[in-house]
Formats: C-alpha cells, structure tokens, sequence
C-alpha cells in the first residue's frame, strides 16, 4: 500500500513509526491521520467524502473538526492519502505488503 503525505503539521510524520503503528484495520479508508499526543502516535482512518454508506464523522471533510475535538490542542499530526490502485499501476508503483509514504 501506498501513501501521499498531503499535510504535515510540526514535523509529525516520521515513516519507522508509522509502519510500527499502522494496522491492517486500516486498510479500507482513504485517509489516514496521525496524531501525536504524549509522544505516542494514534492513528485514526476516514473515507472520500463521495463515498456512501459511511459514517458521517469519519468522512475526510470532518478531519478538522476530529483534529479540534479529539486531539491536544496544538499537537502535531499529518495526513495521508491512499494511492489508488490505478494511481500505482499510473505511476509504475508495485504492491506492498506494509504501508509506505
């Protein structure tokens, strides 16, 4: 699986971590947040705004609102875009077993 980092706030991003942390639960949204709080990493999954059947306050449009209410004010974190998959075959990307950016 493949990453876009899209937004990074206070140098949250730290890849070693993000592959410790990152769980196969994850694998069905679209974006994935990454909090830092107490100096542990907590990541959160939400989904494209079109898709349907979702829940409403994991959708991306929320991620600010998820950001305000849940998570220290001022912590660091960043956000990560999925690659599709026809955006890996566009881009020459293989497969991976464990997420990278």
């Amino acid at each position: 699986m493949h990453f876009e980092l899209i937004k990074e706030y206070r140098d949250a991003f730290d890849e070693e971590q993000f592959k410790e942390k990152y769980s196969d639960v994850l694998n069905k949204y679209d974006y994935i947040v990454g909090d830092i709080g107490y100096e542990k990493l907590r990541l959160v999954g939400f989904y494209r705004d079109d898709k349907k059947k979702v829940e409403f306050d994991k959708r991306y449009s929320l991620i600010q609102d998820y950001l305000l209410e849940y998570c220290n004010f001022g912590c660091a974190y960043f956000i990560l875009r999925k690659i599709t998959k026809e955006e890996q075959k566009e881009l020459g990307l293989k497969p991976e077993e464990k997420p990278s950016e």
